[in-house]
């Protein structure tokens, strides 16, 4: 007689996400942050922000409890990963790009936590979408603000729009009975793959050139 295995909740599913993105977030702002040769303070301060910052901006948008505060497993593990990294990444010379990969990796998890949480809270769809890209791309701008670096959403590949792309896919999919876990998986999967596409072929979003400028307006 087959044995039934039980459906993971959303709740399940969304803890055991948020996890895994605190934990490689927490790691690629360590990545980045020592690239500035930071203290070991200023490693796990670029981490915690790095993975925290845009579900604590999310959540007091939605006026729910900060995450991080209602459960300090996150924070824990955020720690703990900044650390581990910290004393790995010394070992050896990294490559500079080194944190592109995981960072793409928590790009793609937090949009989907992000999105799924405003849907719990019964958010229209595009605002659950955009709930997502704020999860996803609000610690990384924390974290280059602190390490003095233009933030990569601003200026890179697409990076804020491969989490859009993910978002709304997600959504999709459970709107048309998709169950939440292969919903998520394939949001994940977009997420990443645009991500790693936009920077293997440059594609980005169009740039306010110099020359599009206004004229300088004459002093009175």
């Amino acid at each position: 007689m087959p044995v039934e295995i039980p459906l993971i909740t959303v709740d399940a599913f969304l803890y055991g996400l948020g996890i895994a993105a605190s934990v490689v977030c927490g790691a690629t702002g360590v990545l980045e942050a020592g690239r500035k040769q930071v203290d070991l303070f200023g490693a796990i301060m670029a981490g915690i922000a790095a993975s925290l910052g845009g579900g604590t901006v999310r959540d007091l948008l939605l006026d729910r409890q900060v995450f991080w505060i209602a459960d300090q497993t996150y924070l824990i593990a955020t720690v703990l990963a900044a650390i581990a990294t910290f004393f790995l990444a010394r070992r050896k010379p990294l490559p500079g790009k080194l944190f592109l990969l995981p960072d793409a990796i928590g790009l793609a998890l937090f949009t989907v936590v992000g999105t799924q949480v405003g849907l719990q809270f019964n958010a229209p769809w595009l605002v659950a979408s955009l709930m997502g890209v704020i999860t996803a791309v609000f610690g990384g701008l924390l974290r280059d603000v602190l390490t003095n670096e233009v933030p990569l959403v601003f200026t890179s590949e697409l990076y804020a729009t491969a989490a859009w792309f993910g978002a709304l896919t997600l959504i999709l999919l459970q709107s048309l009975g998709m169950d939440h876990v292969s919903a998520g998986f394939i949001g994940m999967g977009v997420v990443i793959l645009v991500r790693l596409a936009a920077i293997r072929w440059r594609l980005t979003l169009p740039r306010f050139t110099s020359g599009s400028q206004p004229p300088d307006v004459p002093s009175q």
